[in-house]
This record gives C-alpha cells, sequence and structure tokens, in this order.
C-alpha cells in the first residue's frame, strides 16, 4: 500500500508507479533514450566487456573454462605447489575475474541485474561515482572471495552487482529514492540464495562486494557530487583496504 493524504492507495491503482517500479521506469527511458537524451553509458560499457570476454573465450575453445583467458584471469588466492594464485604476486585476479563468468546462465542472470541495478544507481549519482563505486565494490568483493575460499576458483561480476544493491540501500535510508524498503528486501533475499547455496556461490564476494558498495556510498553521500577529488580518494581508500585484507590472507597461503 502506498500512503496518501487521504488514506492508503493500491500501487496499482493510484494511477502511478510506485516504488522499485517507478525507479526502474525512469532507469528504462534513460537507458532507452526516450524522455531523456541522456544514455546509462557505463552500465552499456560494462556489461559489453562482460560480455565480449565470454565471447572470446568461446572464440578459443567453445567454452567459460579450460581457456588462456579464464586460466590466467580466475580469481584464486593459490594453487597448492605451484606459483599460481594471489599469494603468488597475481594481483591482477582481482580485477580480471570480475569480467569473466562459469557459464551462459550466469553470464546472463548477471547482466541481467547489472542492466536493471547499475541504470538506477548511474541515474541516481552519475556515470564517474558509478564506475568507481562498481570497481571498488568489485574488488572488495574479490578481497572477500580471497578470505572466504582462497583455494577455489572465483569468477564474476556479482560481487560488483551486491555493491551496487549495497549502494542502493544507502540511498534509500538517506531517502534519496522511495522503494518502501524493497532495496532492503532484495538484499536479504539474495543473501539467503547465497548462503544456502554456497557450494555453487562465492559467499565472500558477495558480503565482501556488499560491504564495499555499502561503505563506498555512504563516503560519497557525504561529498556529494561536488567534490571528484573526495571521491576518488575514498575509492582508492577503499581498494586499498581491500588488498590489505587479502594479502593478509595470501601472505599465509601455501
Amino acid at each position: 500500500m502506498t500512503p496518501a493524504p487521504v488514506g492508503l492507495r493500491c500501487p496499482d491503482h493510484s494511477g502511478k508507479a510506485q516504488g522499485v517500479r517507478k525507479v526502474t521506469q525512469a532507469a528504462g527511458r534513460t537507458a532507452t533514450g526516450f524522455g531523456s537524451r541522456r544514455l546509462n553509458a557505463v552500465t552499456v560499457v560494462l556489461i559489453s566487456l562482460n560480455v565480449g570476454v565470454a565471447l572470446a573465450e568461446l572464440a578459443i575453445n567453445g567454452a567459460f573454462s579450460g581457456n588462456w583467458i579464464f586460466e590466467h584471469g580466475a580469481l584464486i588466492g593459490s594453487v597448492p605447489f605451484t606459483d599460481i594464485g594471489v599469494a603468488h604476486g597475481e594481483w591482477w585476479r582481482m580485477v580480471t575475474s570480475m569480467f569473466l563468468h562459469g557459464g551462459y546462465l550466469h553470464l546472463a542472470l548477471n547482466m541481467y541485474s547489472l542492466y536493471y541495478v547499475g541504470s538506477i544507481l548511474e541515474i541516481q549519482i552519475g556515470r564517474w561515482q558509478f564506475l568507481l563505486l562498481y570497481f571498488g565494490s568489485g574488488i572488495a568483493g574479490s578481497a572477500g572471495a580471497v578470505l572466504w575460499s582462497p583455494y577455489v576458483p572465483t569468477v564474476g561480476a556479482s560481487g560488483a552487482i551486491f555493491g551496487i544493491l549495497g549502494a542502493l540501500f544507502i540511498l534509500e535510508r538517506r531517502g534519496s529514492i522511495a522503494t518502501g524498503g524493497q532495496i532492503a528486501g532484495l538484499i536479504v533475499l539474495n543473501l539467503v540464495f547465497t548462503f544456502a547455496l554456497s557450494s555453487f556461490i562465492s559467499v565472500g564476494a558477495h558480503v565482501g562486494g556488499l560491504i564495499g558498495g555499502v561503505v563506498l556510498m555512504w563516503l560519497f553521500h557525504r561529498a556529494g557530487r561536488s567534490s571528484a577529488l573526495y571521491t576518488v580518494g575514498a575509492t582508492a581508500a577503499v581498494i586499498a583496504a581491500s588488498v590489505v585484507v587479502a594479502y593478509a590472507k595470501a601472505r599465509n597461503l601455501q
């Protein structure tokens, strides 16, 4: 129900979209060019990069793994008795793994989620803050994966996507978007699935990305859009903290 001066109205009969539906309709108009000249360029580019990497993998051997891109890009703390992994100086894996996926369904679900929530956040905070938050929370997710499951290969954009959800939660709590608590509910639902399917899903990446997104959006909100230097500094601080966490774990791995 939607509160109104004369009582409560059912969202389906209130005459206009409400909650997440209201926000996503605006995002849809912006993304497609209807009602606005602005394009959600960063969201589109990020999706294109993820799909492009997947196509490159398929072109190599027709699979999402077992190829040079996966072997050199997937996140792993350490492979025992080898010099492979973050513990052996392969820090780039904390970034490259964000653009790799484990299969068609994994890619499709993540890209749909990225388009859905990424479009909303990019509209709300602007392209550059959105890009910084995406990478900052994605690297925080990578640190969480190294901390939680250092010997398990991890791929996917879901850490960064959880960061976007965390950022939307902060905006929801501060009244910048009106969703009636639906963002919080969406986060809880996804965390339930994450822990319930922990054998197939990286708990560390999801939780780490969520924490990174919450922290970054809280810091961004304090500065607004006026201080680019502060925004970059806040992102650098979160990334540095993530690297420290990953290093503290990785240095003890064999």
